[in-house]
């Protein structure tokens, strides 16, 4: 960017609430006519019906009712319903929706996490068949969970997903199921009845669910190990819903605690099965069913809890322009009441750090959305190749994909290089084997979606506190614009979801080690360097340099041990991983933070709707970026240096760790500008015009 182009930015403030039009760049789906009328759907939806329901009073019940009961039908006739399958089975979106589900999910959310919950749900019972079921399973049920088409008399099917049970189970380790399958009678040379009892804890939909895909573990010694298998409501047995849950979140969902003992046929297990010496035996045990959906279905429940943030800041300035307007001392015209609180530095800085923590969450969560449609592709032709190749189990795949890893990481470095012509052929090579690059994609997933769901809900809930804190005693009412305070209890219930905040940082601790996924963070940090130079208002320069400084300290803990000779970084001590993963997880919504403004510079000229405008957004989400980028790094070399240093018995200062100082001053001088940004921001919060009502009822 030029030093013309760059002062005429710094004269110019957006002059209203970014749209759709910086959105679908900024968010890479301005090409795709689709995702935008989905959008479009779930945004009237999201701010006519759903709002309505909250306005209401609906959140004030437990249970499921008629009134609740109109999301389902708006679900099925503005085509959200739908946007989980495939053209053949109903649906009108060709290819991965990892996007569009987040986008949906996005868009309802921005007025109540509860109803995005309630569309979502649907999908994540459909998930398991989707990811790992037999043709005909994934056939007979996502056909049936489409509406009917014209002509047609059926009934809609919906289903629900049975994993979490009663405590001591609930929500603290998925790998243990108490959910028992037996053989109840084997006919011979016919299919095998299965007796399966399972209860639930904590079960959405199941109010309205015709089906159930529950996991469950072997009770009988003719069973091999646990899978997910498919019950339906009509089975011989006990098919009860059970109680609601008392829940104070998340009541536009239903959720009960159902009780489950029927009779099916062995064809319900999800993926198959076969039968070897007289022994049923699951193709895909419940572990592997559930790390394939969650891997997808955590993203936009992380997304989830960045729309309320970014829901948050039109009533926040709204309440803080008008919160003296009528009094005696506040004439029309005046600063006290063109501005009221913000006058105040205060006021519009700490609403700048609850947008730049909404647009760093939003980033995050696009981009894993985004890595996981280019992912899906790539899976399938994972699994037709092994097929092809008689590479069948878990072992037999690590083996190959061990022998693969060289080339990938070779891949990673040419791709990520200026390479000479020979070498350029070489990737182009690398890059034409589907497991090479299944092993690149998935390097990144497994530590993007966690992460995303980890720090998005995490992070999240706290700003959300301090959303609320800005409106001040209003914030705490029922019918506070924005729903902030609902919002915000919404939002606790976020981070437990698909796993609580212990199962993300686990699952972090071991694939943010990978060395496939530290060649691309190393390759990150020389693209935040470039970053530095020619955009430095960014803060890139204090990512790249915090990230420089994690990855140091990463290694020394690898190597080193406490003052009682105890290895620092161990899988189970989870006082070092841990916040190593924490500080990874800023890192990285930093950095897609900061890709997503330079996005908008470089595609915006190209939009006719922002000819006027693109300066003034381009600087200000700059702005954001260097503010959220500041509070990154400080955050990160914090960790670092406690993790470094907070083990040893006293203060000691040896030639390793007088280069993490070194490498820790860096990041100190590299936050020069971070604060200038925050000041520059807070001051656009105060120029930016918002409409004169909220476009949904409070």
């Amino acid at each position: 960017m030029d030093a013309t182009r760059s002062d005429k930015m710094e004269r110019e403030f957006p002059g209203t609430l970014p749209g759709d039009d910086v959105r679908q760049i900024m968010w890479r789906y301005a090409d795709r006519f689709d995702l935008q009328m989905a959008v479009q759907s779930a945004r009237s939806l999201a701010r006519g019906l759903v709002a309505r329901l909250v306005a209401d009073g609906q959140r004030n019940t437990h249970e499921w009712n008629s009134r609740k009961a109109e999301l389902l039908s708006a679900f099925d006739e503005t085509g959200l319903t739908t946007i989980y399958m495939d053209p053949e089975e109903g649906g009108f979106i060709e290819g991965p929706k990892n996007l569009a589900l987040g986008l949906v999910a996005f868009e309802l959310s921005w007025v109540d996490g509860g109803a995005a919950t309630c569309s979502l749900a649907s999908n994540l019972a459909l998930s398991p068949i989707h990811e790992k079921g037999t043709a005909e399973q994934k056939l007979f049920y996502m056909s049936r969970c489409a509406p009917p088409q014209p002509g047609e008399d059926r009934q809609i099917w919906r289903g629900a997903f049975a994993l979490t049970e009663p405590l001591p189970y609930v929500g603290v380790d998925t790998g243990v199921v108490s959910g028992k399958m037996r053989i109840a009678s084997w006919p011979a040379g016919e299919e095998p009845i299965l007796q399966i009892d399972k209860r639930g804890r904590f079960i959405t939909n199941m109010d309205f669910a015709n089906f159930v895909t529950a996991a469950v573990d072997s009770a009988d010694e003719r069973i091999k190990g646990s899978c997910m298998i498919i019950l339906e409501e009509n089975d011989p047995g006990v098919f009860d819903r059970g109680a609601p849950t008392l829940k104070m979140v998340h009541q536009l969902s239903s959720t009960r605690d159902p009780v489950l003992s029927l009779k099916v046929p062995a064809s319900r297990i999800i993926g198959g099965y076969t039968v070897k010496d007289g022994v049923i035996v699951p193709n895909f045990n419940h572990s592997e069913v559930i790390e394939s959906v969650f891997r997808r279905t955590r993203v936009p429940v992380g997304l989830m809890t960045s729309a309320k943030l970014l829901s948050a800041v039109e009533p926040i300035i709204r309440y803080q322009r008008s919160r003296f307007r009528g009094g005696a001392a506040c004439a029309p015209g005046s600063p006290r009441h063109d501005l009221g609180l913000q006058q105040k530095e205060d006021a519009v800085q700490r609403l700048a750090d609850i947008w730049a923590c909404g647009e760093a969450g939003a980033s995050l969560a696009f981009a894993a959305l985004r890595l996981l449609d280019e992912f899906d592709p790539i899976e399938r032709d994972k699994e037709r190749l092994l097929a092809a190749q008689g590479v069948i189990g878990a072992r037999a795949t690590m083996k190959l994909f061990k022998k693969l890893e060289t080339e990938a990481l070779e891949y990673i470095e040419l791709a990520s290089s200026s390479v000479s012509a020979g070498e350029h052929s070489r990737a182009a090579e690398l890059a034409a084997n589907p497991l090479i690059r299944f092993l690149v994609l998935e390097a990144q997933a497994n530590v993007l979606c966690p992460a995303c769901k980890l720090w998005n809900t995490g992070q999240g809930a706290i700003m959300m506190r301090e959303a609320v804190g800005l409106m001040g005693g209003y914030g705490i009412t029922e019918d506070c614009p924005g729903f902030l305070f609902q919002k915000y209890t919404d939002a606790q219930l976020e981070a437990t979801y698909e796993g609580p905040e212990a199962v993300q940082r686990r699952q972090l601790s071991i694939t943010m080690t990978s060395e496939l996924f530290l060649a691309q963070l190393r390759h990150w940090l020389k693209e935040l360097k470039a970053i530095t130079a020619s955009h430095p208002a960014t803060g890139a320069g204090a990512v790249a340099a915090a990230l420089e400084l994690w990855l140091w300290t990463l290694a020394y803990l690898q190597k080193s041990k406490d003052a009682d000779g105890k290895p620092l970084f161990h899988n189970q001590r989870h006082g070092v991983v841990f916040p190593l993963a924490d500080a990874l997880c800023w890192l990285l919504a930093s950095r897609y933070q900061i890709l997503d403004v330079l996005e908008l510079e470089r595609k915006g000229p190209e939009s006719p709707v922002l000819a006027e405008g693109l300066a003034g957004f381009v600087n200000f989400f700059s702005d954001l970026a260097g503010t959220q980028s500041g509070r990154t790094a400080g955050e990160a070399a914090r960790i670092c240096a406690e993790l470094a240093c907070g083990f040893h018995r006293e203060a000691r200062q040896d030639p390793e760790l007088a280069e993490f100082s070194r490498l820790r001053g860096r990041v100190d001088l590299a936050l020069a500008g971070s604060r200038r940004a925050k000041d520059r921001a807070a001051e656009a919060l105060t120029k930016i015009t918002i409409p004169e009502i909220l476009d949904y009822p409070v």
